[in-house]
């Protein structure tokens, strides 16, 4: 790798916190604000902000928590227990407000990296007309690159959760977000139009696939890579309904001989297989970009909410397991289910018996050496989402290609199931089905579900969305609640305080 990043340096940056009262998350505060004529003057200033940024999304108001989390526990992914701590109680009983805590962290959060990245834009011309090494002026370039990846993923993440689900009809009158495009120079707070906010993602992920160079791309890597980048780019494009560029970004990572999915049904080491390793131990040939964490500095715990089993070591406390209709869809042979999955009785006084979600369990090597459980290096991209965006874009293009879609989703199910088994063919009337499921069986609890029903619209399940239906031991509010594709809390809301910030020209999403 060109570099190697120091983490445990000390930063310019401060970690993302929730935010006061009225402060807008769209300015710079005292906390957060970087003193321009201190910062970034050098190479290894420029290098020690890059590192800063990285660390950015270790807070668990990111990928390593609310990120992660919140999507699914929103949708119909999991059961509150009775009994649980209220833990994320706010979007498993759809009262989400404005002022919602997690709603203004994760804003506040991706602004917070948003912002890191216009600092460093606006002083890398400077610190390069100060280097005469031509290594470092190759470095530079390349953390250019990087930066850009990351603020492209920051504003794709905003627009996932704040906006609409896009449309190529109506996307230049309907809002998206405030782009903050500068450090420095004042910038009116208002919403672009959503096809303006993903022309801008896409602008930034053209100059980071220009500056970034194949040669470095490596699997499980901690850095923003060609390969993040495209990954990226083919994320945006199916959200955007581009089939055409989906296909071509997907395919891109799915030839990189870099990158190979870790089969299930193959063995690795101390009896797991290279799927179970995966989550065990956060490596893995598939896994494109995680955000990584040590010991001394693991960021949440993510998996604490389905397992808890540090309350007193010896019992299971979980606040959520999985729902019965998601456990029901994986086969007897389709071995995810059991790197996923364990069947333990809880310590409830219930004493509910249920199969735990025991991906996130922890980092086998911080549990061994640390007796640090529950905390997982988030994986945000992974070669498996490739396979889905492919087969559903060739399924939804003006010329389908059922075939080719039937062949991804076999490819990638036969690295899951027992060996001769997970062919999977699909046509005009089921595929749509096909892949929700699969997206669920593949990446549950990763993030995808409440903007996947919400894009789908009603070409999944009529446009009904989703119905929870009580299951054992479930808590009773919340366990009936039903909610069609076009329930305005599919969007989440702008934080109160940057409508109500002086000059503040933001607008409100409908329905809050």
């Amino acid at each position: 790798m060109m570099k190697s990043l120091i983490y445990n340096i000390k930063l310019w940056v401060v970690a993302v916190s929730a935010l006061v009262a009225t402060t807008s998350c769209l300015e710079k505060y005292p906390d957060s604000a970087i003193l321009e004529d201190k910062a970034m003057l050098t190479y290894d200033d420029a290098e020690q902000l890059v590192t800063g940024i990285y660390a950015m999304f270790k807070s668990g108001a990111l990928h390593n928590g609310y990120l992660t989390l919140l999507p699914d526990i929103q949708a119909d992914m999991v059961y509150a227990i009775d009994g649980y701590s209220n833990q994320y109680g706010s979007f498993w009983l759809w009262q989400i407000r404005s002022t919602t805590s997690e709603v203004e962290s994760v804003y506040a959060g991706l602004y917070s990296v948003i912002s890191n990245c216009n600092f460093f834009l606006e002083k890398i011309d400077g610190v390069k007309a100060n280097t005469y090494d031509d290594a470092k002026l190759t470095s530079l370039d390349y953390y250019t690159g990087e930066v850009y990846t990351l603020r492209a993923l920051a504003y794709s993440e905003l627009l996932k959760l704040y906006c609409e689900a896009y449309d190529p009809m109506t996307a230049k009158d309907k809002m998206g977000v405030v782009l903050r495009k500068h450090y420095s120079k004042a910038e009116v707070a208002e919403r672009a139009s959503l096809y303006d906010s993903y022309q801008f993602v896409l602008e930034d992920l053209a100059k980071a696939e220009a500056l970034l160079n194949s040669d470095y791309d490596q699997y499980s890597s901690d850095y923003a890579t060609k390969a993040l980048a495209e990954a990226l780019h083919a994320r945006v494009a199916l959200y955007m309904q581009d089939w055409e560029e989906a296909i071509k970004y997907s395919t891109s990572i799915i030839e990189n001989r870099v990158f190979d999915l870790s089969p299930a049904n193959v063995l690795y080491a101390d009896g797991q297989s290279y799927f179970q390793y995966m989550w065990n131990y956060d490596l893995a040939t598939e896994v494109i970009w995680r955000v990584r964490l040590t010991p001394q500095s693991p960021g949440a715990m993510i998996g604490s909410a389905f397992v808890n089993f540090t309350n007193d070591y010896v019992n299971f406390y979980p606040d959520y397991v999985p729902a019965q209709w998601v456990l029901n869809l994986y086969a007897q042979n389709d071995y995810r289910y059991n790197a996923y999955f364990y069947q333990a009785q809880t310590g409830y006084a219930h004493g509910l018996v249920w199969p735990l979600l025991v991906k996130y369990y922890g980092n086998g090597d911080f549990i061994n050496s640390y007796q640090l459980y529950h905390v997982s290096m988030p994986k945000p991209f992974r070669l498996a989402e490739q396979y889905l965006i492919r087969a559903e874009a060739y399924c939804r293009k003006e010329a389908p290609n059922y075939s080719a879609a039937s062949a991804d989703l076999t490819t990638l199910r036969e690295s899951r199931y027992a060996s001769g088994a997970g062919a999977l063919s699909v046509s005009e009337s089921n595929f749509i089905q096909h892949i929700a499921e699969e997206r669920v069986r593949e990446l549950y609890m990763e993030g995808h579900r409440l903007h996947d029903i919400k894009r789908w619209g009603k070409l999944y399940n009529e446009g009904k969305g989703f119905e929870r239906t009580p299951q054992s031991n479930s808590l009773v509010e919340g366990s009936s609640i039903k909610k069609s594709a076009d329930n305005y809390m599919y969007v989440w809301p702008i934080p109160r305080h940057e409508i109500e910030a002086p000059g503040s020209k933001v607008k409100q999403n409908a329905g809050y």
